[in-house]
């Protein structure tokens, strides 16, 4: 099921891709269905916190009414930044599934991992490398077709 769930994750990258925002998508799961889709929006909405994960969690939170996402599980197609990994612990998510990791920015095993740092009150399992190759190829396509321009 972490394939089928990764591709969906991709659905929406490849929305973000479309409109010029960088590839990464997002979905929330909850008892084996989709809750929750995001893609990242930082630059159509001015908004730097307008991420793929963020998005979701909201609207995961919309969808169950309430904040605390347990028994949730979320797929993001890249590594999650600080901000994104701080508000995947703050939502008690319970499992991350990730794409392709993020040597510059991921916050959940590269630079830092705040997923797992047993200081906090919450720790996340996290499942890497989930659809890998699909996932960085469409950041790597992005940035080529970026550098074109």
């Amino acid at each position: 099921m972490k394939d089928f769930y990764m591709k969906e994750a991709l659905k929406e990258a490849r929305k973000a891709f479309e409109l010029g925002e960088i590839p990464i998508g997002a979905i929330i799961v909850r008892d084996n269905e989709i809750i929750a889709r995001a893609y990242n929006l930082r630059e159509s909405t001015k908004d730097p916190t307008a991420h793929a994960e963020i998005l979701a969690i909201r609207r995961a939170s919309e969808a169950l009414g309430g904040w605390r996402l347990t028994g949730c599980d979320l797929y993001v197609t890249i590594e999650p930044c600080p901000m994104c990994a701080g508000a995947i612990v703050m939502a008690r998510i319970n499992r991350l599934f990730i794409g392709s990791m993020d040597p510059k920015a991921g916050s959940a095993g590269s630079l830092y991992n705040i997923v797992d740092d047993n200081r906090l009150n919450h720790r996340v399992k996290v499942i890497y490398n989930v659809l890998s190759s699909e996932c960085s190829n469409i950041m790597k396509e992005f940035f080529k077709k970026l550098r074109k321009k």
